[in-house]
């Protein structure tokens, strides 16, 4: 217990060392000139490459990942580790749209979801990569649910294995009320508003039917555009997404049934069957950051028990309050 403690204490420590660490970082993109990134490194250079099978250069394969919840301001939380990170994942989707010897993407895709606003902006880079000629196969991992599968959708093929979670198709958003528990203590809140709405969802206070209603508006808007996404990128249908996409996890072989996914197999078949698409012998890559403070990558995994480093990383990610998410939830 005492250990425990020890350790829940280091990584309060370290979660105001890492929001201070983000915000200096900030100060210091626009503040400091070139001589001075040497002590925080982030190669702005955009991503580097690292070949990973040979082959033509002028016919080449990106292989790419989405591994971990889809968030974005991830790149500056040191307890992250080599987590994703949605910053540098646009970067890559970028320069890959800009390189005319890139001809097919390799998305592995490893996620329960996450953000509604990150998953679109991915969505739509992956479109504008598709629009330039280029192929685009999905392989799924352990998991590729809500959010997951929402940035897959676009795929010419998608590939997972019979063990796949996928599916959770729709929206979620939630908070916590701790009013009763408040009161029963004798902790009163002041909330002085400008609107009878401006603290909706509030922890401090029962949610209303009216609210509700509001709240639900939202959710419903962006479930109808994760139906879109599907519909189109399915070429399914939009009656039959919406039979399926009532939140419910599917199989990898369930999903082959209801047409979420073209084929069972692993990330090496799907990059075999890209390379058959494709014709050609193409060369692979992929992309690294480069990423370090002080010219050292930082783990916090390497000293803090599993269970604190994901308490604090969602200390971190959720201070900003409840938002709309397409994410799996366990």
């Amino acid at each position: 217990m005492k250990k425990r403690l020890i350790a829940i204490g280091i990584a309060v420590a370290l979660l105001l060392i890492g929001i201070l660490s983000q915000s200096i970082g900030f100060l210091m993109s626009d503040t400091f000139s070139d001589s001075s990134q040497g002590m925080f490194s982030n190669e702005d250079e955009g991503p580097q490459e690292k070949v990973m099978e040979e082959g033509s250069s002028s016919e080449r394969i990106a292989r790419i990942s989405v591994d971990g919840t889809i968030m974005s301001g991830q790149g500056g939380n040191l307890f992250e580790g080599e987590g994703y990170n949605h910053e540098l994942f646009l970067e890559q989707l970028d320069t890959i749209k800009e390189d005319s010897t890139i001809k097919g993407v390799l998305l592995y895709v490893n996620s329960p979801g996450g953000g509604v606003f990150e998953s679109a902006e991915i969505h739509d880079k992956l479109l504008e990569i598709k629009e330039e000629g280029k192929q685009l196969y999905v392989s799924m991992g352990g998991m590729a649910a809500s959010g997951g599968y929402y940035i897959s959708a676009p795929a010419d093929q998608i590939f997972a294995s019979n063990e796949t979670f996928t599916g959770s198709l729709g929206v979620i958003m939630q908070s916590i009320n701790y009013e009763e528990l408040a009161n029963e203590y004798g902790v009163k809140f002041n909330t002085i508003k400008s609107g009878e709405f401006k603290d909706i969802m509030s922890p401090t206070k029962e949610m209303t039917e009216e609210d509700r209603e509001i709240l639900q508006t939202l959710v419903d808007e962006s479930y109808q555009g994760f139906v879109d996404v599907i519909s189109e990128g399915r070429d399914m249908p939009e009656d039959e997404v919406i039979d399926i996409a009532d939140g419910r996890i599917y199989s990898g072989q369930q999903a082959v049934e209801n047409g979420l996914i073209d084929n069972i197999g692993f990330e090496e078949d799907a990059l075999q069957a890209l390379k058959d698409e494709m014709g050609t012998n193409p060369e692979v890559i992929e992309y690294t950051s480069g990423e370090t403070i002080f010219g050292f990558p930082v783990n916090v995994e390497s000293f803090l028990p599993n269970s604190e480093v994901k308490w604090i990383n969602e200390m971190i990610d959720n201070r900003q309050g409840p938002r709309m998410m397409y994410m799996y939830t366990e």
